[in-house]
């Protein structure tokens, strides 16, 4: 299946999608935001996928919204301005349902609604040269969805600096692996490699098994503790996983 502005192929039991607009950061433009659900779907519904690796191509590896993009096309500027007031955001796995693990390889810059893509990951790696910011608030807009996900993943007041300082707060790559943003930092030119590795690691699991996990390791951030152990999958003695 072709796209315009993802890079989508199978290097295994692992599934790469790729930003691939390096001329403008890998900015997502209207193209862009129409093609991610069908290819992380399109990854998601693949057997033989059992990890999904997402990163960018180029210097960066996604800078939010491409507003000069969208500012030429008024219908996707209204359709994007929805979408993020109804919080109907459709862009990472975690915002379409996606149950196959996700690797996110941070190639570079991360900015703005690029950090969607890092928060939403279950497993996070980072290139040392890569850097992570929200602009939001240093032109004029509210940064809340990534506030809120930057919270679940780091102390909050380290959330804080980066939504309410804007431009003028940047985390490195080893800065974010302190905070927790990211799990491993590795240098640029190995970065490919490690993300495969990872995961091909993850993939090495029963799939049934590894998608339950990340339920209930999703579910756990989100409910309390007892509830999450009481709603959490459960494996019984027939090997199968029951809810």
């Amino acid at each position: 299946m072709a796209y315009e502005t993802l890079a989508v192929e199978r290097r295994g039991p692992v599934g790469w999608l790729e930003f691939d607009r390096p001329r403008a950061g890998n900015a997502m433009d209207a193209a862009m935001m129409a093609e991610l659900p069908r290819a992380w779907r399109e990854l998601d519904a693949d057997d033989d996928v059992r990890c999904i690796v997402v990163t960018g191509r180029g210097r960066a590896f996604q800078t939010g919204l491409d507003m000069a993009a969208l500012a030429r096309d008024p219908a996707s500027l209204r359709e994007s301005s929805r979408r993020t007031r109804a919080g109907d955001l459709q862009l990472t796995g975690w915002h379409l349902g996606v149950r196959t693990p996700v690797v996110a390889a941070v190639n570079g810059v991360c900015a703005g609604g690029g950090l969607h893509f890092v928060v939403d990951a279950d497993i996070v790696l980072a290139a040392s040269t890569a850097t992570f910011l929200d602009p939001h608030v240093s032109v004029g807009q509210v940064s809340a969805w990534e506030a809120i996900g930057l919270v679940r993943r780091m102390p909050a007041t380290a959330a804080a600096r980066l939504a309410l300082i804007g431009v003028h707060e940047r985390l490195d790559a080893a800065r974010a692996y302190q905070l927790g943003l990211v799990g491993e930092v590795v240098e640029p030119d190995a970065l490919r490699d490690a993300a495969q590795r990872v995961a091909e690691t993850v993939a090495a699991a029963d799939p049934a098994h590894a998608r339950a996990l990340k339920e209930a390791l999703w579910r756990a951030q989100e409910l309390g503790l007892t509830a999450a152990r009481t709603q959490g999958p459960r494996h019984h003695d027939d090997g199968e996983t029951h809810p």
